[in-house]
């Protein structure tokens, strides 16, 4: 199975802007047959906590349809990050297109201070199944958490995926706490982050995987949107880098 990793430089509140630059990046993960591509932190949107509630959105609404036509089309799973809302609740969601189902949701168990007052915390862990690999989903802050990363194992996934916003003040911390997760559990990791500035942070990109060791294995570079891909076979990595259009 080959997995990616996204890595956007999101424009505030742009919601078209954005779906076309996530339509960019999942083209060029089909171009290299990829099974399963996911994006940052609230990445249609960009991180913006005050704009939440303005921009958030019910999971299943039409203007994330065209997702889900190109899952079904191409037999690819995508997950994108989006603001979501459920009975007067606001959560960092991640909305997962699988081909030929139901969208689903996973949103964040796990809010950074700063969120909380504004978002309301997911209650539900998430795990999703590619082609017999067995993934759990992680949102940023989720990865802080010991428990999450242990129920994750506990519950028999083979990979961890986590979406973040990571800034250049903060991403050292998230990479070794990823590389531990990943030599404690023998669970392959991957991280997708943001480029540009976001939610008032310069975001350090570093988009990366390791392996059931916890050894970095691939890692794109702070200032480049692009894929990074990982064949699950044999931890090759491939990196693709969009092309300016």
């Amino acid at each position: 199975m080959k997995i990616a990793a996204a890595q956007i430089k999101p424009i505030k509140g742009d919601i078209p802007y954005n779906i076309k630059t996530h339509k960019e990046l999942i083209d060029l993960a089909i171009q290299n047959n990829t099974d399963l591509i996911i994006f940052p932190e609230l990445s249609i949107t960009g991180y913006e906590p005050d704009l939440a509630e303005e921009l958030s959105i019910h999971y299943e609404d039409p203007i994330l349809n065209d997702f889900q036509i190109i899952a079904d089309e191409n037999n690819i799973t995508i997950g994108v990050g989006m603001p979501t809302k459920s009975e007067n609740k606001i959560m960092i969601s991640c909305i997962l297109f699988q081909p030929q189902k139901k969208r689903e949701i996973y949103s964040k168990k796990h809010l950074f201070p700063t969120e909380v007052g504004i978002f309301t915390k997911g209650e539900n862990f998430y795990e999703l199944d590619v082609l017999q690999n067995r993934i759990s989903l992680a949102i940023c802050y989720d990865l802080s958490d010991p428990l999450h990363s242990t129920h994750a194992f506990q519950q028999g996934s083979q990979i961890y995926f986590t979406s973040v916003l990571n800034s250049v003040n903060g991403i050292e911390d998230d990479l070794q706490k990823l590389s531990h997760i990943g030599k404690k559990y023998s669970m392959s990791v991957m991280m997708a982050n943001f480029i540009g500035e976001s939610g008032g942070y310069t975001c350090a990109g570093r988009t990366s995987a390791w392996n059931n060791e916890g050894k970095l294995i691939g890692q794109l570079d702070d200032v480049q949107e692009g894929i990074l891909i990982l064949n699950t076979e044999n931890n090759q990595i491939e990196k693709h880098y969009k092309t300016n259009s």
